[in-house]
């Protein structure tokens, strides 16, 4: 048995007047992701995660910014691309554990629905998808409220 661990990161600056999504759901807020897609910070991060442990190297290479099919484009898509490309070189998930890092709005709550989506695309059992949430306790841009960050590993076993 092979098994590989992938580890992906993602980044967005917060705007007033923008819809935020997060793991696929559309969170209540005053401010949202900017972004050349519809900006899923976890997603983005969950993408890379499943395409580094597959050493199929990254979103950009694959969703590039420049390319207007993907402005605007839900990032669900973009997810079900990725596990798609990660079948097709014979690799299954096991689980995935990740952090999104917000001041707010607070995501506990959003939490069930956003397992439940992603556990949907992954094609896995929601217990294997791991979702928290934490504050950067007020230091720095995401602190201060003017950033999001999204921290996601994966395993993967190759067949």
């Amino acid at each position: 048995m092979i098994l590989r661990i992938g580890f992906g990161v993602d980044v967005h600056r917060l705007a007033p007047g923008i819809p935020l999504f997060i793991g696929g759901v559309e969170i209540p807020s005053d401010i949202g992701a900017v972004g050349h897609s519809d900006a899923d910070v976890l997603l983005h991060a969950i993408c890379d995660a499943i395409l580094g442990a597959a050493n199929l190297r990254d979103i950009g290479y694959h969703f590039s910014d420049k390319d207007p099919q993907y402005k605007g484009i839900d990032s669900k898509i973009l997810l079900t691309n990725v596990v798609d490309l990660m079948k097709s070189h014979g690799y299954s998930l096991i689980n995935l554990d990740s952090t999104v890092i917000l001041e707010q709005p607070k995501l506990n709550p959003h939490i069930p629905q956003i397992q439940s989506i992603i556990a949907g695309i992954l094609k896995v059992d929601i217990d294997a998808v791991s979702i928290k949430a934490t504050t950067h306790e007020r230091v720095d841009s995401f602190g201060e409220g003017l950033a999001i960050k999204a921290y996601a590993t994966v395993l993967l076993q190759k067949h």
